[in-house]
């Protein structure tokens, strides 16, 4: 079962929430909160596989509540879930560690999936999102970004080129080990060191590289 805390200052919104990922069978909301102050403190101390998080929150915005937790409670991994779309409001996040960024505007099945992802180490993004970042980039035109991105991935082994390629489909650590027959502990070293050569942070920065690279159909 994954553990989830769920922040929200809207009482109906955290309801209907609870309500989608308790009809899933995999997911449980463990804790609710309704600042960002409260989210930060209850994330310490339910220590949850996910923390849900709405950007805008009296006492503490969830961006800078998502940063905090992210720093200070490294098992859990954190998702944005919002109304607002804003470019600043996803780079913002992404760059601070969220590995997810969803929409309430989205299907409760994305939800769902968003948060099996996220918990399972793989980042998640909302279609509309997703186009955002790929069309962002690493910053500058887009031909010099796909230049940079190959070049960047030019260091890579052949393998960790592959691995990269399925971190940027979306896939999890469990679900790449299965479809390169290789044992999960591998595929985590792998992805770990596809990072620190790439020098991004997280797996969704790789990803943008992947797709960038064209390792990635878009």
């Amino acid at each position: 079962m994954i553990r989830v805390l769920l922040a929200d200052d809207e009482a109906m919104v955290r309801a209907g929430v609870c309500a989608i990922l308790g009809s899933s069978g995999v997911t449980e909301v463990v804790a609710e909160a309704g600042d960002g102050r409260e989210a930060v403190e209850l994330a310490r101390a339910h220590r949850p596989d996910v923390a849900l998080l709405d950007i805008r929150m009296p006492r503490l915005d969830g961006l800078t509540a998502a940063e905090e937790i992210v720093r200070t409670v490294p098992g859990t991994a954190v998702a944005m879930l919002t109304t607002f779309s804003e470019g600043a409001y996803v780079t913002r996040a992404l760059g601070g560690g969220a590995t997810g960024f969803l929409l309430k505007s989205g299907d409760p099945y994305e939800l769902i999936a968003g948060v099996r992802a996220v918990a399972a180490g793989a980042a998640f993004l909302s279609p509309k999102v997703a186009r955002y970042v790929i069309d962002q980039g690493l910053g500058g035109g887009r031909l010099t970004r796909e230049a940079q991105a190959r070049a960047r991935v030019a260091v890579l082994s052949p393998r960790e080129r592959e691995v990269l390629g399925l971190v940027g489909a979306g896939l999890s650590n469990p679900e790449i080990a299965a479809r390169l027959h290789l044992v999960e502990g591998t595929v985590k070293a792998y992805v770990s060191a596809v990072l620190d050569r790439l020098g991004v942070r997280n797996r969704v920065q790789a990803a943008i590289v992947a797709y960038e690279a064209g390792l990635v159909e878009s």
